[in-house]
């Protein structure tokens, strides 16, 4: 994963400002954990206001994650057991997300709704697995532009984008299908790679 991605550097300087403080890389992924429930849970309510609300909390959720690496690396506070807490903090919140836009589609969609979300969710859930536990794949930087690097869950930015253009629903479905397609295409790219390795 880069460290440089246009996300690192917005939120850079707000981290130099508190990197002299006494806040830890930890306490920044915790905040990350707990803005992911709370859009997650405003997500669920359904209603504009709500989904309003929480589009923006996910989006500072989405800063908060590049905070704490962010943090780590300016004040060299990298620890294995800090990178875990954050990949499972990032995991957990990205899943629920997506398991509470369901819910509050239950009012148009019913109970298709939940499903969308825990389909799309629980797919993000085996994505994360593959990528940062198993290491299928590579999780790498894409340069769009001189000066514009993403990485491939930069793309969660289109989350709150699409709520607010009250597009939630075909965004839900769209992350339904593409979601796990992407983890099956991972999957069958790594035991290739695994039978070319073996074959080898």
């Amino acid at each position: 994963m880069s460290a440089d991605t246009i996300i690192h550097r917005i939120v850079r300087p707000a981290v130099r400002l508190v990197a002299p403080s006494r806040i830890t890389p930890n306490h920044i992924t915790t905040l990350r954990l707990i803005t992911g429930i709370a859009a997650a849970v405003a997500f669920a309510a359904g209603d504009d206001g709500w989904l309003a609300i929480g589009a923006a909390i996910f989006l500072l959720s989405m800063l908060l994650d590049r905070a704490d690496g962010e943090l780590a690396r300016q004040t060299g506070q990298s620890s294995v057991a800090g990178h875990r807490y954050d990949l499972v903090s990032d995991c957990f919140s990205n899943i629920i997300a997506f398991i509470g836009l369901g819910i509050g589609q239950m009012g148009a969609l019913g109970l298709l709704g939940p499903a969308l979300g825990v389909a799309a969710g629980l797919a993000v859930g085996v994505l994360f697995w593959q990528l940062h536990i198993l290491r299928v794949g590579q999780v790498r930087g894409y340069r769009l532009a001189p000066g514009i690097l993403v990485d491939p869950d930069d793309l969660l930015v289109f989350v709150p984008i699409l709520v607010w253009a009250g597009a939630t629903v075909p965004m839900l479905f769209a992350a339904a299908i593409i979601t796990p397609a992407a983890a099956l295409w991972l999957a069958i790219a790594g035991s290739r790679q695994g039978d070319a390795e073996r074959g080898a």
